[in-house]
């Protein structure tokens, strides 16, 4: 049996040491003991720690049951440490600061197969891969939630002024938490409690310290500060748009004895409904009700039939481009760029957010399980599909790999903004009289990328250039829900989509007439 013993639980770069050492030696998980050992005693917190931002991790043999030993060879300077895939230390990093005590065996049974074959970090479904994954997210979270929710108070000491604060991290993650303090509050003499490791920051360094209990920090009192914590979250709390889950999601309630605004929540959730309700009457009032309200306060877009061979040739022209656009790096790994489909001077333009694997493979947009949805609907809605331009935001199938399959993913905003320029170009050379716009990639593209897009579902909102948007569910939406709710979500989102009827029905009075 092999002990590891660490200096600290987040002594990361000493368990990578540890790890290629083992890899190298052969050493089995099994095999293997983690002990994570306890800081000095030191008579000061943050006194000198000598030695222990560099120490190292002892290892050293244990013996087996059975009587046998596993031999462990110190490292020596010709030793070369295994070359592991890139991504494979920056996952190690942010899983070892985790709390579970299987984060290590988790890691050495990867990375032995990593040393067996490289090819391995190629299975994302590798289930010491996935929990390892889970740990990194979980850990950045706590980072995040930590950088959110420290806030400091003032007290007095004998070199003046110095700002405290208390918090109760979840996992390992002060040492890696800390330097954005540093940074962020530069001028300013600070230390952070917590049970997990303490830190300082004296204007010119960080010294970390073990962890202390809430009685043996400092006595935080309440101030004015946290006062003006309360009246700053009192003003910016929006009662039309809480969303209790979310809210938890975000905050969620271990961290609330600790943060002076939280106080205020529980009766601003319980006034919100009230309070909300007159909001949301005006803000209906000043919406829209229907397409022909929206139609009616602008000028009818010219049509454009008479120069339809010329839009065509314009549309062929911007499809060869988008086929060639590199500004993705999915776009190298698509099929093939998947334009859209439909008339000249079609009345309406559905928008969608990217090819599926179908479209990429087919080329044409909406043939997928959820186009299929889309297009069922617009039977039953009895749309002209003469009159309709279908289309999406991105023009190339963005996906990753999960096993032998090519799995969907979501664009980033910066993909998005990419394929604007073809998207605006549909709109201008096609010409609708309305848009639908079929998910949130679709109407932040549309509308802009900081569009609250579920609190305006099923409504109408205008573009910069007036035209209408009508914004919906993308029907994939529906295809994930639970299928004991999704007869219901779909006839709601049939619902929404029948109010672009006026659209197509105003068009063609228009030009009747």
């Amino acid at each position: 049996m092999v002990r590891i013993q660490l200096d600290r639980p987040d002594d990361t770069a000493g368990a990578l040491q540890a790890l290629g050492q083992l890899v190298r030696a052969g050493a089995m998980p099994d095999e293997v003991h983690w002990q994570v050992g306890p800081l000095p005693a030191q008579n000061d917190l943050f006194g000198a720690q000598a030695g222990h931002e560099a120490g190292m991790p002892l290892i050293c043999s244990e013996p087996d049951p059975t009587g046998a030993h596993w031999p462990v060879n110190s490292s020596s300077p010709s030793d070369k440490a295994p070359s592991w895939p890139d991504g494979f230390e920056a996952l190690a990093d942010a899983a070892l600061l985790h709390d579970a005590p299987e984060r290590f065996t988790l890691l050495h049974r990867l990375a032995v197969r990593l040393h067996a074959d490289r090819r391995a970090w190629q299975d994302t479904l590798d289930a010491d891969r996935i929990a390892l994954e889970r740990m990194a997210r979980q850990v950045r979270r706590e980072i995040h939630k930590m950088h959110a929710f420290v806030r400091f108070k003032p007290v007095q000491d004998e070199e003046g002024e110095q700002h405290v604060a208390w918090f109760e991290p979840a996992h390992h993650i002060v040492h890696a938490a800390a330097p954005f303090f540093a940074r962020r509050f530069a001028s300013m003499r600070w230390a952070i409690f917590t049970p997990r490791g303490c830190v300082a920051w004296d204007r010119q360094s960080l010294r970390f310290a073990p962890g202390v209990t809430r009685a043996a920090a400092p006595a935080l009192a309440l101030d004015d500060g946290d006062a003006l914590w309360l009246t700053y979250y009192r003003s910016i709390f929006n009662p039309a748009r809480v969303k209790v889950a979310a809210m938890h999601r975000e905050m969620p309630v271990r961290y609330w004895k600790n943060l002076p605004e939280a106080a205020a929540i529980p009766m601003l959730l319980s006034q919100a409904p009230q309070r909300a309700a007159p909001m949301v009457a005006e803000s209906e009032h000043r919406m829209a009700p229907s397409a022909q309200a929206v139609l009616a306060s602008r000028p009818a877009r010219p049509r454009a039939q008479p120069n339809a061979a010329t839009a065509q040739a314009t549309l062929a022209t911007c499809q060869t481009l988008a086929a060639r656009c590199a500004q993705c790096a999915h776009a190298a790994h698509a099929t093939q760029a998947v334009w859209g489909e439909g008339p000249v001077g079609a009345r309406l333009m559905l928008v969608g957010e990217q090819p599926g694997e179908r479209e990429d493979l087919e080329g044409r947009p909406f043939v997928g399980p959820a186009g299929q949805l889309l297009r069922a609907a617009l039977d039953e809605l009895h749309w002209p599909h003469d009159q309709l331009y279908l289309t999406n935001a991105v023009k190339h199938f963005k996906y990753e790999w999960r096993g032998k399959r090519r799995i969907h993913k979501t664009p980033a905003q910066r993909e998005a903004l990419a394929c604007l320029e073809w998207l605006e170009a549909e709109i201008q050379t096609v010409r609708p009289q309305g848009i639908v716009a079929l998910g949130a990639t679709a109407a932040r593209s549309l509308l802009g990328p900081d569009l609250p897009v579920a609190e305006h579902e099923g409504r109408w909102l205008h573009r910069a250039d007036g035209l209408p948007v009508l914004v919906v569910r993308h029907p994939a939406a529906i295809l994930r829900t639970d299928p004991a709710a999704q007869a219901a979500l779909r006839q709601r989102w049939i619902e929404h989509l029948q109010r672009a009827t006026a659209v197509l029905q105003t068009a063609a009075a228009q030009e009747v007439a």
